[in-house]
């Protein structure tokens, strides 16, 4: 029976399918004066955007938006049932069809429209969704009717009591746009829900739709290069140099000029996708390739790559003042995504004169872009001089940490900001809040086990899940609690560790080396690696590589001798690669395998501390006090 109903669906998902091609292949044949109403009308129900329609018919998107509204075709909104028909269903809970009628009841109040972040995926995660519904909470305590236009069902923002409306349609300017027509909208946020939302700006302007905190042309100028690079030179900031380009030949030429590292990447790009560090012009090639591939509306970056200490902030602006909750510290240097890195507050090897130019800078770029609202704000310290690298006029994945950890409600205060409220009105004072006792350690989880043939190696690209928080009364307690809470299964003292690093990293393994063989853990490295570590008197293991004889590196790996692999890679995607092959054999066997020297760095101070996370002092909350 089960069977039966299993093909009697495939049948009919099936025929849904044919009939949509079948539609994509009459459209690229017909022109959009043979269209009838009622064709027209069941290419919508279909599912077909105006966009998808425009590109088969081949015209502008806005032509075929004014023969659908000619002929009387708009979308209208139904209810969901969340009651399954056992009772009439009350709840304003929305999607859209194109019916003839509308189950939409609209009020008197003065309404907001919240974007949220739509589907949670790699780089756009529940932080984003933990400033939608923060923000909704806010604009309910000033008395405004909330509506949040969002298409996750598994977040808290899509629940049906969150917002007062909740549309469940995709992210898109369409779908936005039949909201605003039927609703009557007084104002939309877009700044926390992510780099989705954020490009939503444009299009809601052009629909004349208010922008509440931060205007489109400020959202405009934070990714634009050229315009800037304007607003840098003005503000007196610095940045790594860098161009745009539209093609590799250009690419290569700026490369050139810059010298090698360059970051490559595509403007509005949401968890640095499609970002890399070339050092050569093959590498250029082979990511300029990728990037590609799809259509580029905007300009690709091309910028001189600083391997400093990347710091982050998180800032708050009435369009007056500046409210700095929090300055971050990431371990791993610049060149790992921000949300794959592990972050510290407060800051601990930041000198004060460091700070004060962090507070200085936050404060002229919060004022040159007219932030009301939140700034996200990355840096990087490089030869003793502070570099920006990015700027996002929106919320960012380390909100809802910075808020827990410093006790500042940031969401609730900067909705109420954009609705007119100044940060004198709040208790939290300007410029840089003060700094607690205890220190507070976000650590990225991955989940490379579950994701098959992704190289586990870190990059400008984000590849974490999520993450967890350690907090202690010191750096090495809170990086602990952190580093074991996320699921990495630290080495037992006395098992073996499997070292094999590129040359430029061998003097900085040796201290890491060291540091390892002083805990009683029996060190492995291929030829070169341990050679070097040899001659520098750490008593280290060869091993064979990948494709000599067994027992080679990967028989190593398997043999369980091996509790913890050091790896940092070769540059290239190519999966044929040993580095890469390696790294996929680890995480296959469940070995935690690092590459980066500096998360290494961090996991030896937790393993100097000896103690299991049951006999730390978890529950003492005398830290708190403050």
């Amino acid at each position: 029976k089960h069977s039966g109903d299993y093909n009697e669906c495939y049948q009919k998902e099936l025929q849904v399918e044919l009939e949509i091609v079948k539609i994509e292949e009459e459209l690229k044949k017909t022109n959009i004066q043979d269209l009838s109403s009622e064709r027209l009308r069941k290419i919508k129900r279909m599912g077909f955007t105006d966009v998808t329609i425009g590109k088969y018919l081949g015209i502008d998107v806005q032509e075929v938006v004014k023969v659908r509204r000619e002929m009387g075709i708009k979308a209208s909104f139904k209810m969901v049932d969340t009651c399954a028909a056992e009772f009439e269903a009350a709840t304003p809970y929305y999607y859209s069809t194109y019916e003839t009628s509308c189950e939409v009841v609209k009020s008197n109040k003065k309404k907001v429209l919240v974007l949220g972040s739509g589907p949670i995926r790699i780089g756009q995660g529940i932080e984003f969704d933990y400033c939608s519904v923060h923000c909704v909470w806010a604009l309910k305590e000033e008395g405004y009717e909330t509506i949040i236009v969002n298409n996750n069902p598994e977040t808290v923002s899509t629940d049906f009591d969150t917002a007062d409306k909740l549309y469940f349609e995709p992210l898109t300017p369409e779908d936005v746009a039949n909201i605003v027509e039927v609703e009557g909208i007084d104002g939309a946020i877009v700044q926390f829900g992510g780099q989705t939302a954020i490009k939503l700006t444009k299009a809601l302007h052009d629909m004349g739709v208010k922008i509440l905190g931060t205007q489109a042309k400020d959202v405009d100028a934070a990714e634009d290069r050229e315009k800037f690079d304007g607003i840098l030179e003005i503000a007196g900031v610095p940045r790594p140099k860098g161009r745009t380009v539209l093609n590799l030949e250009e690419a290569k030429v700026v490369a050139n000029e810059l010298g090698y590292p360059v970051l490559v990447r595509p403007s509005y790009v949401l968890g640095g996708q499609g970002m890399e560090i070339a050092y050569s012009d093959s590498d250029l090639k082979e990511f300029m390739d990728i990037i590609t591939r799809n259509y580029q509306e905007a300009p690709i970056l091309v910028d001189k790559y600083l391997c400093g200490k990347e710091i982050e902030v998180d800032a708050i602006c009435d369009g007056e003042e500046v409210l700095i909750p929090g300055i971050m510290e990431h371990v791993e240097r610049a060149g790992v995504h921000s949300g794959d890195s592990i972050s510290v507050y407060p800051t601990s090897n930041l000198e004060p004169k460091v700070k004060e130019k962090l507070v200085d800078y936050t404060y002229k770029l919060a004022k040159a872009l007219n932030v009301i609202g939140l700034i996200n704000i990355q840096y990087v310290l490089f030869n003793g001089k502070i570099y920006v690298i990015e700027v996002n006029p929106r919320s960012s994945r380390t909100v809802p940490y910075i808020s827990k950890v410093t006790g500042s409600p940031m969401i609730n205060m900067a909705t109420k900001l954009v609705k007119g409220k100044k940060l004198s009105d709040f208790k939290y004072g300007t410029g840089l809040h003060k700094e607690p006792k205890y220190i507070s350690v976000k650590v990225p989880v991955f989940s490379f086990e579950k994701l098959h043939d992704v190289d586990i190696s870190l990059g400008p690209e984000m590849k974490s899940t999520g993450e967890v928080l350690g907090i202690g009364k010191n750096y090495e307690e809170a990086l602990y609690k952190g580093i074991v809470g996320s699921g990495m299964k630290l080495p037992p003292r006395g098992s073996g560790i499997l070292m094999t690093v590129r040359d430029s990293d061998k003097q900085e393994l040796l201290e890491i080396a060291e540091g390892f063989e002083s805990l009683g853990y029996v060190l492995f490295a291929t030829g070169k690696t341990a050679h070097f570590l040899n001659s520098m008197g750490v008593a280290t293991s060869s091993v064979r590589k990948i494709g000599e004889a067994s027992p080679n590196l990967l028989d190593l790996i398997q043999s369980g001798i091996v509790r913890f692999v050091i790896n940092t890679p070769t540059r290239g995607r190519a999966p044929e690669r040993d580095g890469f092959r390696i790294r996929r054999k680890a995480v296959e066997m469940s070995i935690p395998c690092l590459t980066s020297l500096d998360t290494a760095k961090a996991v030896l101070k937790c393993l100097k501390i000896g103690k299991p996370i049951w006999e730390l002092e978890v529950n003492d909350l005398s830290i708190f006090e403050d």
